[in-house]
């Protein structure tokens, strides 16, 4: 029998906790048998005296093993159960081509997504956009979509790593949240409870991203590596750039209109492109889908020609409960701003940098992400036509067009782009869109 108070001691005075006591602890968040200010304590001894690799590896297991672990050998899929997480940014509209994408080539896609939080925008929201589309399915509706389609993108459920869930609201409101050991944790016990064979992990770096320096972000990227192959599932992360908007668009109707466009061959994002095409490629090539990374992006391309990709998102939507002609009328399901305007630089000039957080929370700002969980979304404002770092802003070349509501929105969406985006002389350095490749044995 242990005491909270006891395993709180010890990891505050810098001790290693046993698998056990960590069962425990986690135990007693899901039952409430832990109080809120005991969970608090905890998270504080481990922001200051962190954890091991294999505490963490124990704390993700028993977050996952806090609720439902769900299985999929038993409906007898003909292919890996794969998929992709991302820790966030802005433009960041990829789970939405790369789930069809891998479905389309054999892959099986259970993809269990988040809503936008800060300057972030959310997988679920953009979903959320498309009229009819449920985020919330019962499970058998789940389990038939990904066993027909291929691929289902939906919300997390209640019995899904719940102890998570009371862990993160604690740690939110007590300064806790930028844990390295605990984000680990946090992230790999929803994924690992989603029954997974192989999981890419997308870990953003720049001025977009969720954590605040490179050197961070390369950490985190290691240690999901390192947790997520000890618990069993085979794990590689990417290390991406996010200085700037990844996609051509941010907000949430207009990102599903980019996303479809892509899909459809209508409009493609290099830079978008690139960094999609290596998730994917090393998601086949975990699942045994591809031999090499070469051969992974061969298939990719094949099924974006041949249309195949576009049909499975499709259906996807359909059997979600959208409608049966998304793909090729999404203009007239989205919803449209009043207002779509240009924003130009105060002067011409090449861009040098961006902030891509402001940018992100001008989005928030116009009503298209949150401030708190509980606030509403309107799904059609935001940004589309973005420009990009490199890129000469003139009078011909607007920083974007803006998606408001009303002239008010508009003004002050105006004045967050001017300050974010900063034009100068000359051609920036050129940054690669994915750093490097962390496979367990470079951790």
């Amino acid at each position: 029998m242990y005491l909270p108070q006891e395993i709180i001691r010890s990891k505050r005075d810098g001790k290693t906790l046993s698998k056990e006591e960590i069962d425990f602890f986690i135990r007693g968040i899901a039952d409430n048998s832990v109080s809120e200010g005991q969970i608090a304590a905890f998270a504080m001894a481990v922001y200051f005296q962190n954890m091991s690799m294999d505490e963490r590896i124990a704390l993700a297991l028993a977050m996952r093993d806090s609720g439902t672990v769900l299985e999929w050998r038993s409906l007898d899929l003909g292919g890996p159960v794969v998929d992709k997480h991302s820790t966030g940014g802005v433009g960041d509209v990829i789970s939405l081509m790369l789930g069809p994408m891998i479905a389309a080539c054999g892959g099986y896609v259970p993809m269990i997504s988040g809503r936008g939080l800060g300057h972030t925008g959310g997988t679920l929201d953009k979903f959320d956009a498309i009229p009819g589309y449920q985020t919330a399915p019962d499970n058998a509706l789940f389990r038939k979509v990904v066993k027909e389609i291929g691929v289902a993108i939906i919300g997390q459920t209640g019995d899904l790593a719940p102890a998570d869930k009371r862990f993160y609201a604690t740690r939110d409101i007590t300064a806790t949240v930028e844990s390295i050991s605990l984000i680990t944790a946090s992230i790999l016990s929803k994924k690992l409870a989603a029954g997974l064979d192989a999981l890419v992990m997308d870990v953003k770096a720049g001025s977009g991203a969720f954590m605040p320096t490179h050197a961070e972000s390369e950490e985190l990227a290691k240690s999901i590596v390192h947790v997520a192959n000890g618990a069993g599932c085979k794990t590689t992360a990417l290390l991406t750039n996010m200085d700037q908007v990844l996609a051509s668009s941010a907000g949430n109707a207009i990102e599903v209109r980019e996303a479809v466009q892509y899909l459809t061959g209508e409009y493609v994002n290099p830079r978008l492109h690139e960094i999609n095409m290596e998730l994917c490629a090393e998601m086949l090539l975990l699942g045994g889908l591809a031999a090499d990374i070469e051969e992974g992006r061969g298939k990719l391309q094949a099924v974006l020609d041949n249309g195949k990709a576009a049909e499975v998102f499709g259906s996807m939507v359909t059997a979600l409960g959208g409608p049966a002609d998304f793909v090729e009328n999404y203009d007239n399901y989205l919803e449209k701003a009043e207002i779509v305007r240009p924003v130009y630089a105060p002067a011409s000039g090449i861009v040098q940098s961006m902030d891509t957080r402001a940018l992100g929370m001008a989005v928030v700002s116009m009503g298209g992400g949150r401030r708190r969980a509980s606030d509403s979304i309107d799904y059609a404002v935001g940004l589309s036509d973005m420009i990009s770092l490199g890129e000469e802003a003139n009078a011909d070349r607007p920083l974007a067009m803006v998606h408001v509501r009303n002239d008010d929105q508009f003004a002050e969406a105006e004045k967050s782009i001017q300050q974010a985006v900063v034009t100068g002389e000359g051609k920036p350095e050129e940054k690669p869109q994915v750093y490097r490749r962390i496979r367990l044995e470079d951790v």
